[in-house]
């Protein structure tokens, strides 16, 4: 049941609304009972999880793929068990003024089934972490896993079969043929989680049957490091930032803009937090292969391109490039031009562009006239220059003083703006992304309404002016 037919997947979406239609609401034990079984593919099958995306990658770090997806997926798993419970409530309050002593609610609803669609990069944490908020709010679930992780995908597959009933979450293998097919099934809501490129695509064919999206995309994630930065400690952070996961990372910082004289302190801080975080990269099982052949040579061809186009390169390590391992040796980038396409497409990988500027407006003015980001990093201690920087830019979401980990935050909804997307989940605002909260008005059963009743006389004229002047 895991691996339909393309054609077959309108008539698997078709079972589980029907299923889903016998019991719209379910209460909060049978939710539990489903996070549960999330819960314990991931504790039970750690290993074998960890050991399949490691394959899929050629190397993938262990304790990365511990870190940054099994812990933030049992994180959110037991998240959703402390709170999901409360969630479910209805919000209770009075009516407005003019109608009291009525009564209004908002009760969450299940929206029914929602498709996921998982990118290749983090192929755990991002099948689980909307799917958790989808079954916290009480939906059944199918889930397209990228053909790019063929272990993972299909170990994910047998795991969720085994752990859950076939009608709660169905997990859907194959290639970018079923992928445009699953895009297209008429979800109650549709989850994408990739590039900007494929995001068209995705929203495009959703359109034709009106499925709302959640749209997590990417884009040019900025660094800047302010003129009070700890100089440092900014460079190590942004460093971690860009090398974990082999920059493979939709919100890894893309560029970084820093005080023009610093540059040169810049390349040779990196050049040390290298060292100190990798200090044996060549040899190293902790830094991360490029997933793909073909991603290794878009990035390789980026790089060469700027290179030949006069950029700096600064290689932040001695270890040289293999291309059979697809170990891609990080490198910054100085004297880019805005022209090149290392400054137009989205990184991905272990390059960083260094745009140097004069004063700190030029460096927000660089940023809010560009498209805006799924993530922004700002070093500095000054309040009056974050407030600054905060008010005059736009991102999906921000950290200050550090990278990443405001993704980690059950309280901050996770989600991009403009082209780096739209909607976001984790945590409550996950829960309420795949909820519809049905508005009710209780009337009272003693009320004035009949006063304003056809035919309207003066009573009618009155009551209407007391209504106009409060408001």
């Amino acid at each position: 049941m895991n691996k339909p037919d393309p054609l077959d997947l309108h008539s698997e979406l078709k079972r589980l609304r029907e299923v889903q239609s016998r019991d719209p609401l379910p209460g909060w034990p049978l939710r539990e009972r489903r996070l549960r079984a999330l819960e314990a593919v991931i504790v039970q099958h750690r290993q074998e999880i960890v050991a399949a995306i490691d394959a899929d990658f050629g190397c993938r770090p262990r304790e990365e793929s511990e870190m940054l997806e099994i812990f933030p997926s049992l994180s959110s798993i037991r998240h959703a068990l402390r709170h999901g419970r409360r969630w479910m409530k209805p919000r209770r309050s009075l009516a407005s003024l003019a109608f009291l002593p009525a009564r209004t609610e908002m009760r969450p609803q299940p929206l029914g089934v929602v498709g996921i669609i998982v990118p290749w990069n983090y192929p755990l944490f991002l099948a689980i972490g909307p799917l958790v908020d989808a079954l916290a709010a009480g939906n059944r679930a199918m889930v397209k896993m990228s053909e790019y992780t063929p272990r993972f995908s299909e170990l994910f597959a047998e795991l969720i079969a085994r752990h859950f009933q076939p009608d709660e979450v169905l997990v859907v293998n194959g290639d970018a043929t079923v992928g445009q097919t699953f895009a297209g099934l008429p979800f109650d809501h549709l989850l994408f989680t990739g590039s900007t490129a494929v995001g068209h695509h995705v929203m495009r064919s959703a359109s034709a049957n009106l499925t709302p999206v959640t749209l997590e995309l990417g884009g040019k994630s900025p660094a800047i490091i302010g003129p009070g930065a700890r100089f440092e400690h900014a460079v190590e952070r942004i460093v971690f930032g860009k090398m974990v996961n082999a920059g493979q990372t939709c919100i890894a910082p893309d560029y970084v803009l820093l005080p023009r004289a610093e540059v040169d302190r810049f390349t040779a801080a990196a050049r040390d937090a290298v060292k100190r975080l990798y200090p044996d990269l060549a040899n190293s099982r902790q830094y991360a292969s490029i997933a793909t052949d073909r991603h290794y040579q878009r990035l390789s061809s980026l790089r060469d391109s700027a290179l030949a186009a006069g950029a700096r390169g600064e290689r932040l390590s001695e270890a040289i490039d293999q291309s059979t391992q697809r170990l891609l040796t990080p490198m910054l980038l100085a004297d880019v031009r805005q022209d090149m396409a290392v400054m137009q497409e989205e990184i991905f990988g272990p390059l960083l562009p260094l745009v140097p500027y004069d004063h700190l407006d030029d460096a927000i003015d660089y940023v809010a006239a560009r498209p805006r980001p799924l993530a922004l990093y700002l070093f500095e201690q000054d309040q009056g220059r974050i407030d600054q920087v905060l008010a005059r830019t736009h991102a999906g979401g921000v950290s200050l003083n550090d990278t990443l980990y405001h993704i980690a935050q059950h309280g901050l909804p996770f989600g991009g703006v403009g082209p780096s997307g739209m909607g976001g989940y984790h945590g409550e605002a996950g829960f309420r992304t795949f909820s519809h909260f049905k508005p009710v008005f209780r009337q009272a059963r003693l009320n004035g309404t009949g006063l304003l009743n056809p035919p309207y006389g003066k009573r009618f004229r009155q009551m209407l002016e007391i209504l106009l002047r409060r408001g």
